[in-house]
């Protein structure tokens, strides 16, 4: 709780921590947008494949022309300004570079970005977490073999929900459940780039003016973006996926104890320290008012009936029985927080979330029946979509992680809705986040046990 404090005292000091950051789409420009407002931090340089929209999005979020341009790493850290490049690897091997942030949103390229950070002693903010649903537990492993951190980021749903797990656990409380919101409706499953704004309430124009990318919101549409970042949070936290995956209970603030407890106890759940996605539209369409659409929520136990009496004593709105009580935050502000991430990492070397085991999977499963000689487009397009499945289950399906279903030629018909194997579609094994992908599996084969 005194980060703000650490970074001042490094301002003072005249040794803020060192950043650099990979992609500045939409994810990165919320960072930045906030660096110059952050004392302790010199975001010493930026690469993206087009400077020139980096210099685009840098006068976007409101930098002084004068803060930025240096001419080379060196000169930036001279001037404490910063560098503008497309050269990646001159950013992750800069001697003084300590910090790098993938904000990408390219899983195979953020893999490759992570393992070279890695191999150059620095630490990785994973803004990109595609990449570490489908290998954060063997990326996690290569970091600390290498003395660094590796950390997924603040701001972004799963590490803020492992914040809150790891809050009712330190004060001695049972995580029953823990997730995120989100607007769903089943035939959202089928939406493409091309209906992703009329879902969302938008017109194509508030789209354009804001910078969005609708296949990127379409991901989140779909449900694509909930299966991989509950996947992170499982690998993470300990929780786990009920074996048909995400049931998307539609509910207000106030019911999710209810819902988050067993079904034996009148609730939703499959087992206790389950993972799960609250729903912010009734099944009809019907908005539910004071939802949890755009936060995160841990649901926790009150084993005894002092605890029990204490939530009664306090207001804590709690289930029907009063053991079950929530915490939760009605919104989160994406890269605007990922600052926290950096601080953490910089000043006490923790991560904000971590992955400590391989025990889900985002899957890819066909949106629509693909035909031999199709190319897979990878989430939010209109080939497949994400489904959550237990890690066990992903193993013995072969089934693809949807971080990599994109870019491959299908080899088979595959029907709507079935899950994309690794057999149905010509991949690059050649990658290197194929191939770390592919040892982990074989890593993990072996021990795991299905949930159900």
């Amino acid at each position: 709780m005194n980060l703000h404090a650490m970074l001042q005292k490094r301002e003072a000091a005249g040794k803020p921590l060192r950043v650099g950051v990979i992609g500045a789409g939409k994810f990165g420009a919320m960072y930045i947008a906030q660096v110059p407002r952050t004392p302790g931090v010199h975001l010493a340089a930026i690469a993206d494949l087009s400077p020139e929209n980096a210099k685009t999005n840098l006068a976007r979020t409101g930098w002084e022309p004068a803060w930025y341009g240096a001419a080379s790493l060196d000169a930036a850290f001279k001037e404490r300004r910063t560098h503008i490049t497309e050269d990646w690897k001159a950013l992750v091997a800069h001697p003084d570079i300590e910090i790098v942030v993938e904000a990408t949103g390219n899983p195979m390229a953020a893999v490759e970005h992570a393992l070279y950070a890695f191999s150059h002693g620095k630490h990785v903010v994973m803004v990109t977490v595609e990449a570490d649903a489908f290998c954060g537990p063997l990326l996690a492993e290569r970091a600390e073999a290498a003395g660094v951190i590796y950390s997924l980021a603040y701001g972004d749903q799963p590490a803020i929900i492992c914040d809150l797990v790891d809050w009712a656990r330190a004060a001695g409380f049972p995580v029953v459940a823990a997730g995120r919101g989100h607007k769903w409706l089943p035939h959202y499953g089928q939406s493409t780039p091309e209906t992703v704004w009329g879902y969302y309430g938008l017109t194509p124009e508030q789209a354009q003016v804001g910078g969005l990318n609708p296949k990127m919101f379409n991901s989140f549409l779909d449900g694509s973006k909930p299966a991989i970042e509950s996947t992170a949070i499982c690998n993470a936290t300990g929780l786990t996926p009920a074996p048909h995956g995400l049931e998307y209970p539609a509910g207000p603030v106030d019911q999710i104890p209810n819902m988050m407890r067993p079904k034996s106890e009148g609730g939703i759940l499959h087992h206790k320290g389950q993972v799960e996605v609250v729903s912010s539209l009734q099944p009809d369409g019907t908005p539910i008012p004071y939802d949890i659409r755009f936060g995160v929520w841990v649901a926790f136990e009150g084993e005894t009936e002092y605890i029990r009496r204490c939530f009664s004593e306090y207001g804590v709105k709690t289930d029907d029985s009063g053991r079950y009580a929530c915490l939760y935050k009605r919104w989160h502000l994406i890269g605007l927080e990922v600052g926290i991430s950096v601080a953490s990492v910089g000043l006490r070397r923790e991560p904000t979330g971590c992955p400590t085991g391989f025990r889900a999977d985002a899957v890819a499963t066909a949106k629509r029946a693909l035909k031999v000689g199709e190319v897979l487009d990878g989430e939010g397009g209109y080939t497949v979509v994400g489904r959550l499945m237990p890690a066990v289950d992903s193993l013995a399906n072969d089934a693809l992680p949807l971080g990599l279903a994109h870019g491959w030629k299908v080899l088979k018909p595959i029907a709507a809705g079935q899950v994309v194997k690794w057999s149905d579609v010509a991949v690059d094994t050649g990658i290197a986040a194929v191939k770390l992908r592919r040892e982990m599996e074989a890593r993990y084969k072996e021990p795991l046990r299905s949930v159900a």
